[in-house]
């Protein structure tokens, strides 16, 4: 599968399982930070219960029948005198009987009432709770939440630099592995030719065996050299095919058509690079930015444990008509909560937590410093890789010229075998620096630019005038 960089790095984002961890990461974090956005808004839940109890009341009645025998007969006493002289006689004997009757009639009545009830009924009803006052818990539980949704985009943010940065390694790591092997095969080649022409000349009788011998042993070392670039060759290939999720079975895997390169001219100064690579949208810089904001919130939510709560509150019963006693048709009211004694001791939470928010205050300090020396060292490292790179033109230069005069020096018996041999390995050694120095440059390039929030800039130095590919 031919693929260049850039629509490798379009096809990891699509394949790679970190990136996709980090993005459900990050829509848990807001659909979380969402659900809390109503916390100071009502709570109204509805329920129906079926229950079935037995209630017993015991009432004393003997106060309530002395009083009403005392009452009776002061009644009973008073009636005589509220009637004609004629006919007192008659009522004083009406009610004479009726107060000789009286003590009976009250004897039926018991001196205790009992009563039993026993009753199946159902309470549907809506009860709301809405929050008036939480010392501060709310907006803190909501920050914190908002916070832990920015961190997670850090985060994600951060996966994608990261991606980015071991693509890169992979992508020009098969083509540096690819440049080694055709440099250890081409070096190998040649000194088959080398030990071609020291046989014929040990047969013409130019040089002795003992030369033979020694380009033998170069040989024989170019060919395991040869063996262990196919090797390396081979898990580069896998490596790049695996990360972008391509088949490796039946021989297939990835061909990358960007080549490796260095760009001849020098980077933009040092201080835009620092200035962007501790800029707030530096994914690093946001990670701690976050972390800080949930401290904050950490702080306010212990100090709200510290503070007094308000609510109100109300509930509705929708079946009145076969209510218990005690239940009320409906219920309305305001409440007032505060701990007086608890079982964490508050003030030690709050000393945790503005302990974490000082923590979290220096871990900020902290990741600018690290930022600004990663990007600093980065960048070093660039500029080296570059200059180093356009140096070693000159050196593969000589090396070739070297090469080529003790060729012809030991073809002619005037140079010995390890003359040759010296010039064939230096001139493999300035092919394969420079092979690596282009791998360090894009490496430590990919490297800035991620530290320095510019990951996106990758392929704009791909496409740039001035770039000289490898080998």
């Amino acid at each position: 599968m031919p693929l260049s960089f850039d629509a490798a790095r379009r096809r990891l984002d699509k394949v790679s399982s970190a990136l996709g961890a980090a993005s459900d990461d990050v829509t848990a974090a807001e659909a979380m930070a969402h659900s809390l956005k109503a916390l100071n808004r009502p709570l109204v839940s509805t329920s129906v219960s079926v229950i079935t109890y037995q209630k017993t009341l015991s009432v004393d009645l003997t106060g309530q029948k002395d009083s009403f025998s005392n009452s009776a007969n002061e009644f009973l006493s008073g009636l005589p005198g509220q009637f004609p002289a004629e006919f007192s006689s008659i009522v004083e004997q009406v009610t004479g009987r009726v107060s000789q009757a009286l003590p009976g009639l009250l004897s039926v009545i018991p001196d205790e009432l009992d009563y039993t009830a026993r009753q199946t009924v159902i309470r549907p009803n809506v009860t709301a709770v809405m929050p008036l006052y939480s010392g501060g818990a709310i907006p803190a539980i909501q920050h914190g939440a908002e916070a832990g949704a920015e961190l997670a985009r850090a985060k994600q943010a951060g996966a994608q630099d990261l991606s980015q940065v071991k693509l890169v390694q992979a992508y020009f790591g098969q083509q540096l592995a690819a440049a080694l092997l055709t440099s250890a095969t081409q070096t190998r080649d040649a000194f088959d030719k080398h030990l071609a022409n020291a046989q014929a000349l040990f047969r013409e009788g130019v040089i002795p065996r003992s030369r033979v011998l020694e380009v033998q042993v170069a040989r024989d070392a170019a060919q395991r050299s040869v063996e262990r670039a196919t090797m390396e060759q081979a898990n580069a290939a896998d490596s790049l095919a695996r990360l972008l999720d391509v088949d490796v079975s039946v021989g297939g895997g990835v061909r990358p058509t960007t080549p490796l390169f260095v760009n001849s001219g020098g980077l933009e100064p040092l201080a835009d690079f620092l200035a962007s690579a501790t800029s707030e949208g530096q994914p690093q810089m946001r990670v701690a930015a976050a972390a800080e904001h949930l401290a904050d919130s950490g702080v306010d939510l212990a100090k709200s444990r510290m503070r007094p709560q308000a609510y109100a509150f109300g509930s509705y019963n929708f079946n009145r008509s076969d209510a218990i006693p005690i239940d009320p048709d409906w219920i309305a009211g305001v409440g007032l909560r505060f701990t007086l004694l608890s079982n964490i001791d508050r003030k030690d939470t709050l000393d945790a937590a503005r302990a974490r928010q000082r923590s979290a205050a220096q871990s900020a300090d902290d990741t600018r410093k690290t930022i600004e020396i990663e990007t600093s060292r980065a960048y070093n490292l660039v500029e080296t890789a570059r200059r180093s790179f356009l140096l070693l033109d000159s050196n593969i230069k000589a090396a070739e010229e070297n090469l080529r005069v003790h060729e012809v020096g030991f073809r002619e018996g005037e140079d010995t075998a390890s003359q040759l041999i010296d010039a064939r390995t230096a001139l493999s050694v300035a092919q394969t620096q420079r092979i690596a120095t282009a791998y360090e440059y894009v490496i430590a390039l990919s490297a800035l630019l991620v530290a320095s929030n510019r990951g996106s800039d990758f392929p704009a130095y791909v496409l740039r005038p001035d770039r000289i590919t490898a080998p």
